[in-house]
């Protein structure tokens, strides 16, 4: 796995991200095996968003370079994206055994010996390791990890791209930030003047979409469900889309899960 051909071959495949958590503080899930290889640059970010569509956020706060990107398992057709992990490793001479919090935001297929494999990227891999042994930990290559399903903590506003196809008659947009224990499973949007709740369809990676075949009518609010742990969960943005609004702009909402 180590190499540059490795690494290159799997930048083009690969990408799911990282979030340093505070200190070794996690949840009462059960630890999972699994394993670990980077790519791209020693400390960059992997690729712009991969998969999900999240674009060049994963160089921004608070994703930070933190990338990593995960199998069929936890990607689940898109579905997964935005879903946060914790993971570490000890194995190895050069991991710190500290947690890092992770968020799926990429495709990447293939396996590891046996296991789950996660790809981080080149910052996220180092972030495993001991101080002053980031590159030490990158030289090995791959690693043997542990990781856990956690619920993600962005603070009050969800993030919501307008894709840059989106028109009067057709609205597309990606989904980031929400703070969920569970995954996004069912996109509802409400035109103004209107108590209808309308089901937009999932696209690709964090996108999902709405074509009526007539002029929708805009502002926009958008109910957002998640298969939580327990039950589901669902949050309304009210208005989160303006009369005014364009594609590719991002629009926030002013809650989240």
């Amino acid at each position: 796995m180590q190499g540059l051909s490795y690494i290159s071959f799997v930048a083009i495949l690969c990408s799911l991200f990282l979030i340093p958590s505070h200190g070794n503080k996690t949840n009462n899930a059960a630890w999972q095996k699994g394993g670990a290889t980077w790519y791209g640059d020693p400390e960059g970010a992997g690729s712009d968003g991969g998969a999900c569509g999240f674009t060049d956020t994963v160089s921004k706060p608070p994703l930070s370079k933190m990338i990593v990107a995960g199998g069929s398992t936890h990607f689940k057709n898109g579905i997964g994206c935005g879903a946060c992990f914790e993971v570490k490793c000890s194995e190895h001479k050069d991991c710190s055994g500290k947690v890092v919090k992770v968020m799926v935001t990429d495709l990447c297929p293939g396996g590891f010996a046996g296991g789950i494999h996660l790809d981080l990227s080149g910052t996220a891999f180092g972030a495993l390791a001991k101080p002053g042994k980031a590159q030490q930990l990158r030289n090995a290559g791959e690693l043997k990890i542990l990781y856990k399903r956690v619920a993600c903590s962005f603070g009050k506003s969800i993030h919501f791209t307008v894709d840059a196809g989106s028109n009067p008659y057709y609205f597309a947009t990606a989904i980031e930030y929400h703070n969920a224990d569970g995954n996004l499973v069912q996109i509802e949007l409400k035109q103004a003047n209107t108590n209808k709740w309308i089901p937009m369809k999932h696209s690709w990676g964090a996108k999902w979409a709405l074509d009526l075949g007539s002029k929708l009518q805009p502002p926009f609010s958008l109910k957002l469900t998640q298969d939580g742990k327990i039950k589901k969960k669902s949050i309304v943005a009210h208005n989160v889309i303006p009369i005014q609004w364009k594609p590719g702009h991002v629009y926030r909402s002013v809650n989240n899960f």
